[in-house]
């Protein structure tokens, strides 16, 4: 018996076309690859107004609200964010500090980031992950982080990225009980 999982994917970047976006988009794609699962995506940038204008939750627009309690009630939480100036957006911040403390208890969560360089790769170890170790959520050890250089046009074109995304798909897939293909892989 099948089981669809449901999954939930924020992009923390505010504007389009955005590269946090492309590498949401290849995440859920190489997830495909090993699951059967719903999925939505929130796009910060849809709710960053009534987001930021609220300084709890009963503020929030009930469209708003039931996105907050999608991403309570996911199976695993695909999290990307751009970084700017060494971490995440303080409107991404905002967002998860509207999520109940143990409302992500044990949800695994893939974590991703964009950056314009090199510079900010360990946004996902210094950043992201421990804010979700704060929500007690299974953060999964492999995150994604792409340059700009692994793009052209707002499509991923590195070689080095696509084998990374397909990395992580695998190993999301195998802590939600997907079959995988167990041979292993070398990553550049």
């Amino acid at each position: 018996m099948n089981t669809a999982f449901n999954i939930v994917a924020v992009s923390g970047g505010a504007w389009r076309p955005s590269r946090t976006l492309v590498l949401t988009e290849a995440l859920i794609g190489a997830l495909g690859q090993h699951l059967d699962f719903n999925v939505q995506v929130i796009e910060l940038g849809d709710i960053a107004r009534p987001v930021g204008g609220a300084l709890s939750r009963s503020e929030l627009p009930a469209d708003v609200e039931a996105q907050l309690l999608a991403i309570e009630q996911a199976d695993l939480l695909i999290v990307a964010a751009p970084v700017y100036r060494g971490s995440y957006p303080g409107q991404f911040k905002h967002l998860f500090d509207l999520i109940g403390q143990d409302a992500l208890i044990d949800t695994p969560v893939l974590l991703a980031a964009t950056g314009g360089s090199e510079r900010h790769a360990l946004v996902i170890d210094h950043q992201l992950r421990p804010l979700f170790s704060f929500f007690q959520a299974l953060t999964l050890p492999i995150g994604v982080y792409a340059s700009q250089a692994d793009f052209d046009d707002y499509r991923i074109t590195s070689p080095a990225l696509q084998a990374r995304i397909a990395l992580a798909a695998e190993r999301a897939a195998a802590v939600l009980g997907g079959v995988i293909d167990s041979a292993p892989r070398k990553i550049a």
